[in-house]
C-alpha cells in the first residue's frame, strides 16, 4: 500500500496576515503545497489529504482538482473547533482549532495505512519525501515512527523569530525529547533562543522538527484518547493547542515506541512573514534553473 500524505492547511496564518497556503510562488502560480505534492508523487506517495477549514473547501478544490486529476488520489478533511469533542461545547472565546495533533486526528477516516504529515506552508525539499516514503514503506510499524530532522541553521527567517521543536537525539538517531522553542533568531552570527527573561545560544547543527512526521495508522487510537484528556483539562483555555509532539512523547513514554530521527540536509524555506515571500520565489526560481523542477509543474 502506498503511503498517504496529510497536508495541514487549517491554520489562521496570523503572523503572515493572509491565506498564505494558496498564494502562488512558482512561475506558473504554484503554491508551496504544489511542490510538496509534486515531490511526494515522485517519491511514491499514493494519496493526498488536505486538512482544511470548511470555509476553504471551494478555494482548495478549484485550485487542486484539475491539477491533480489522474496523478494521485485526493481527499479533503475539515478541522473544525467542535471536531472530535464528543459533544463538549466550544467556549465562546475560542477562535481557532485545537492544534496540529487535533488536525491529524480529524483525518482518521481517510487513512488506513502508513502516512506522513507536513505543514502546507513549508518547503521541505525532495530528499525529505524520498526518505519519508522509504521509511513508511520499509520500516514504519506499531512500535516505530519517524520525524524528518533539519539542521536549525537551515530553518531560520531573516525577518523575525521562528518557533522550532528542538530535538534531543541519542546515538542511534532515536528521538529522546522534543522541546518547542517559540522565539529563535540570529543575532551577530549566533543563534539565540529567548524564553521569558532567559537568553541562550542554540547550536547551529541542532536537529529541529519542521512538522514532517511519519506514522503508522495505529497512532489514531492513542491520539484520540490523549486529545480527550487534553480537552478535559484545557477546555476553558482559549489558546490551548494539542500538538503532534504530545502524541510522539506519549508513544515513547507510555507505549514503548521509538521515533527515528531521519536527518535531512535540505535548505528549508517558508513564509512565516510576508517579507519571506520574495526569497521563497527566488529560491524556487533557482531550483528550476538547476533542473530540480520544471517551469510548470502540472
Amino acid at each position: 500500500m502506498k503511503p498517504t500524505l496529510l497536508l495541514l492547511a487549517a491554520g489562521m496564518a496570523s503572523r503572515y496576515g493572509s491565506m498564505k497556503q494558496v498564494e502562488g510562488f512558482g512561475p506558473s502560480g504554484e503554491t508551496i503545497m504544489d511542490y510538496s505534492i509534486y515531490d511526494a508523487i515522485k517519491a511514491g506517495f499514493g494519496k493526498i489529504v488536505f486538512i482544511i477549514r470548511k470555509e476553504y473547501a471551494e478555494n482548495f478544490r478549484s485550485m487542486f482538482e484539475s491539477r491533480l486529476n489522474g496523478k494521485i488520489e485526493v481527499d479533503y478533511v475539515f478541522q473544525e473547533m467542535d471536531s472530535y469533542l464528543n459533544g463538549i461545547k466550544v467556549p465562546d472565546e475560542r477562535t481557532k482549532p485545537w492544534g496540529t495533533g487535533h488536525a491529524v486526528l480529524c483525518a482518521v477516516e481517510t487513512v488506513n495505512g502508513p502516512f506522513a504529515v507536513i505543514n502546507a506552508d513549508d518547503f521541505y525539499g525532495r530528499d525529505a519525501f524520498i526518505k519519508a516514503a522509504d521509511f513508511l514503506n520499509r520500516q514504519c510499524s506499531e512500535k516505530e515512527f519517524a520525524i524528518i530532522g533539519y539542521a536549525l541553521s537551515k530553518t531560520l527567517s531573516k525577518y523575525g523569530t521562528v518557533s522550532r521543536g528542538v530535538c534531543e537525539v541519542d546515538a542511534n538517531n532515536d528521538l529522546v525529547s522534543i522541546k518547542e522553542r517559540t522565539k529563535i533568531f540570529r543575532e551577530n552570527g549566533r543563534i539565540i533562543c529567548e524564553e521569558q527573561d532567559c537568553r541562550h545560544d542554540v547550536p547551529a547543527n541542532s536537529s529541529v522538527s519542521m512538522n514532517f512526521w511519519c506514522f503508522h495508522h495505529t497512532v489514531f487510537a492513542s491520539a484520540e484518547k490523549l486529545f480527550h484528556a487534553f480537552i478535559r483539562n484545557n477546555i476553558d483555555d482559549p489558546k490551548a493547542e494539542f500538538f503532534i509532539p504530545f502524541i510522539a512523547e506519549d508513544f515513547m513514554r507510555n507505549h514503548g515506541g521509538k521515533v527515528k530521527v531521519i536527518p535531512c540536509t535540505a535548505q528549508w524555506f517558508g513564509v512565516t512573514y510576508k517579507e519571506d515571500a520574495p526569497g521563497v520565489k527566488l529560491s524556487i526560481s533557482q531550483l528550476i534553473k538547476e533542473g530540480e523542477y520544471p517551469v510548470s509543474l502540472w
